[in-house]
């Protein structure tokens, strides 16, 4: 591009008696013949667009993904145009029969996209006119690009949907068998990242499977709060022809058609909500990743990720490295600067559609990918990780992780006030520190020269086993209640 008379480089030059001697803004030089109108716009332009208006303008480099979506619209679209008499059924047929000829070509990778022709639904109306001719010229009664991309921006995005909801089954299932395979295993609670309490490894597993399960509600939400069809809202007013929304609704597996056309085609909110779950579940990945980094370092041990997902170092021969982890917890960054990036599109649009809305798509498409890459990831590391159990027992054991076991027992067994259990508790942590080792191991004199009530039944409280086995509250970490919860998932699940 001639950065003085923004042409390109060759017609700069052809049109001046001498090119003008600037560099060009880039190593690509965009050339169109302007002397020729875009054919899909109709008669209203005299002349083409600006090369850099044409490379601004088109989408087809990332809406192609929309193609399936695309053909199916508009079959149910032909469809019901034959039904309603608006076409003849034999254009009807021509116009399916050719659509499913480009689907076969797209599936088959033969398919010419251009760019000139914009976007994947011009792609494939130009496809359809040079295989069937004037029918193809039909397809458009009744609707518009508007109506149409909203359409193919929702099946694609439902699609999107399930397959999320499906892997976060997956996942699901996979932290399920994790737990049932440790129901009995201790390990330390954390809060602050210190050792609070001690709690099992099914607990904690368990805990993400609730975490997880809230992801696949928002999407089921979601995907019911989307299930609208704005096909047949045109370009904004709706249409005169005598079209059958509720049929096109019907055929594409959509619950109703939407009620007001203004919004239908305007509206963004499926891909924002999408977006906005898609973001809350790559912060619960990423905050299992970032326990994954830590429990697999040689600081703690807890756990061995295997071979499949761990690599290497270049430099250092004894590195294994959680890599899949350290991705997957960077890719929240990336799913929620999209869910950002197109709430700032949408804040100031008036209504209906403004080419604005261009932009909606690739943050959609990005954050679907990583999403599903990310998902898949942590389903097989958890499925593959081994926990190191002698690691989590000699963890849950210290830290005086039973000190709030010890004040439970002065409340209920000696009646005192819990803040005065708490504060003679403490005095005994104190005492163990000074001593040098952990609550269990203090001897009975030591603990009855802080209190001298105390008898030898505290013994029976102070072991993490007995800690872990005591929390029979509903939710709690004992087996006994985690094995509960397994079940009911495992049922929910199937």
């Amino acid at each position: 591009i001639c950065t003085y008379c923004q042409q390109g480089i060759k017609r700069c030059a052809e049109n001046s008696n001498f090119g003008h001697n600037v560099a060009p803004l880039s190593g690509t030089v965009y050339m169109s013949d302007n002397n020729s109108s875009n054919a899909m716009w109709g008669g209203r332009f005299a002349s083409g667009p600006d090369a850099i208006m044409e490379s601004i303008n088109a989408s087809i480099d990332f809406d192609k993904r929309m193609a399936v979506q695309d053909i199916a619209g508009s079959i149910a679209h032909a469809t019901m145009l034959a039904k309603q008499n608006i076409i003849t059924a034999s254009d009807s047929e021509a116009i399916k029969e050719g659509l499913l000829t480009i689907l076969s070509e797209i599936e088959n990778g033969t398919f010419e996209y251009s760019k000139a022709l914009e976007d994947i639904h011009m792609n494939i109306e130009s496809r359809l006119k040079e295989i069937i001719g004037e029918p193809a010229g039909r397809l458009h009664t009744g609707r518009s690009r508007n109506d149409q991309v909203a359409t193919d921006f929702k099946l694609w995005t439902r699609d999107q949907c399930d397959a999320i909801i499906e892997g976060l089954t997956e996942l699901m299932k996979a932290l399920i068998d994790q737990a049932d395979a440790g129901a009995d295993t201790v390990m330390p609670g954390f809060t602050h990242l210190q050792v609070a309490q001690p709690v099992t490894w099914g607990h904690h597993m368990m805990a993400y499977v609730e975490m997880f399960a809230r992801d696949r509600s928002r999407f089921l939400d979601a995907r019911t709060r989307m299930n609208e069809s704005p096909l047949g809202a045109a370009a904004l007013a709706g249409t005169g022809f005598p079209i059958d929304r509720h049929d096109t609704a019907q055929a594409l597996g959509f619950s109703a058609p939407s009620a007001n056309s203004l919004d239908a085609v305007s509206d963004r909110d499926f891909a924002l909500e999408f977006l906005s779950a898609s973001s809350i579940c790559a912060t619960h990945l990423s905050r299992f990743a970032e326990e994954l980094v830590i429990w697999s370092s040689a600081q703690f041990k807890f756990v061995t990720l295997s071979d499949r997902f761990s690599t290497g170092s270049s430099i250092m021969p004894q590195k294994k490295n959680p890599d899949a982890a350290e991705l997957i917890r960077a890719k929240v960054g990336r799913i929620t600067g999209s869910l950002v990036g197109l709430l700032m599109v949408m804040k100031g649009l008036p209504l209906a559609y403004s080419k604005d809305m261009q932009e909606d798509k690739e943050q959609v498409f990005d954050a679907s990918d990583s999403l599903m890459l990310a998902l898949a990831a942590m389903t097989g590391m958890i499925s593959d990780m081994e926990p190191n159990v002698a690691s989590l027992e000699t963890a849950a054991a210290s830290g005086f992780s039973t000190a709030t076991d010890l004040a439970d027992w002065l409340v209920r067994d000696l009646g005192m006030p819990f803040r005065e259990a708490h504060h003679i508790t403490g005095a005994l942590v104190a005492k163990a520190e000074e001593k040098g080792c952990d609550l269990p191991d203090l001897s009975l004199a030591d603990m009855q020269i802080v209190n001298e009530r105390i008898n030898a039944d505290v013994f029976n409280f102070l072991g993490v086993q007995n800690s872990v086995a005591s929390r029979q509250s509903y939710g709690g970490t004992a087996p006994k209640q985690v094995r509960k919860q397994i079940a009911r998932w495992r049922k929910i699940l199937s």
